[in-house]
């Protein structure tokens, strides 16, 4: 189970996602399925190629770095976070990062 979830919200879209923090126990059974289940075929694809060249190892390598590609690309995007500061403390002292919230 990852470590904890951010709740993001586009603010032109009003588009809700959640994205997991910490190890990706999906990745590690599913391999590139989850990217694509999240609509994140950038990350897919990736994983998905890098995962023929090295015959399944680099699955090894994303699911320790999977969720934390995924949150910055959708804080890249523009997403904020909707949770309080109590819960992002910890997430925010995990990764190191701000992670900008809704206003």
């Amino acid at each position: 189970m990852a470590f904890s979830k951010v709740n993001l919200k586009h603010p032109h879209f009003e588009v809700s996602k959640e994205a997991p923090v910490g190890f990706s126990w999906t990745v590690f059974f599913f391999g590139f399925f989850p990217a694509f289940f999240r609509g994140d075929f950038k990350f897919g694809m990736i994983i998905l190629v890098s995962a023929l060249i090295t015959v399944g190892l680099s699955n090894f390598i994303f699911m320790f770095l999977y969720n934390e590609m995924y949150l910055n690309s959708l804080l890249d995007a523009g997403y904020t976070s909707t949770d309080d500061e109590i819960i992002l403390a910890p997430i925010e002292a995990k990764l190191e990062m701000r992670i900008p919230r809704a206003s």
